[in-house]
């Protein structure tokens, strides 16, 4: 079984998808660290993000791999080194959404992560799962939280991580991600019309989960 789950940045989908996956005892692939490894590479390599052709290419050459430990914890591996923690500092959010948006390197990213999809029964959370990863997956979430939540959820996330950081700055690149990410020409974000709609603004993690679990159990 493939569970899509979609949504913007901070809407908790990643947190509420690690959760039911273990529940279920399913892989869980977090298609967003891909990207983020990929800058990450970008980065490191002094390649011009803005050069489609480049970050193709580098996109075609990266060894980008996850691996699910028995707990649940996800670990990202980029050409053979643990990336986990590198990956979720501000430098990486700020570009990778410039990343996500260029044609080329979705579709090396799409193949991947069909590829790890089909490995077993998997939970997948990113942007463009339901509708165009996996647009046959027998359940589909579309996970949304109000704006000013998701910039207080990402805020404190990031100052649990030990960066130093001003919830402005959170809330300009939280904007700036939603715009790219929402108007992009190559799978944009938007909700699928067969997936379940999820407002968790006012709800726990648990009642969320909860949610989701209901649906699974009734449709799944």
């Amino acid at each position: 079984m493939i569970i899509a789950i979609d949504g913007p940045a901070g809407a908790g989908k990643s947190t509420v998808a690690k959760i039911l996956a273990k529940k279920l005892g399913f892989l869980y692939i977090d298609t967003g660290a891909m990207y983020r490894a990929l800058t990450l590479k970008a980065l490191e390599t002094d390649t011009d993000i803005a050069n489609t052709e480049k970050m193709g290419l580098l996109a075609e050459g990266a060894n980008i791999d996850l691996r699910n430990d028995p707990d649940g914890t996800l670990n990202v591996f980029l050409d053979g080194k643990d990336v986990t923690a590198d990956i979720r500092v501000p430098r990486i959010t700020k570009f990778v959404s410039d990343v996500a948006k260029i044609k080329w390197v979705r579709q090396v990213m799409v193949k991947l992560q069909r590829e790890l999809g089909q490995r077993g029964n998997s939970v997948l959370d990113g942007r463009d799962i339901g509708t165009v990863v996996f647009p046959d997956a027998q359940v589909k979430f579309y996970i949304d939280a109000s704006s000013s939540e998701r910039v207080n959820r990402r805020y404190k996330e990031m100052l649990t991580l030990g960066q130093k950081i001003v919830i402005q700055d959170v809330e300009k690149d939280l904007t700036n991600r939603d715009t790219i990410d929402s108007t992009r020409e190559c799978s944009p974000l938007k909700q699928a019309v067969d997936a379940v709609y999820v407002d968790t603004t006012n709800l726990t993690i648990e009642e969320v989960v909860e949610v989701m679990l209901k649906h699974i159990n009734q449709n799944g």
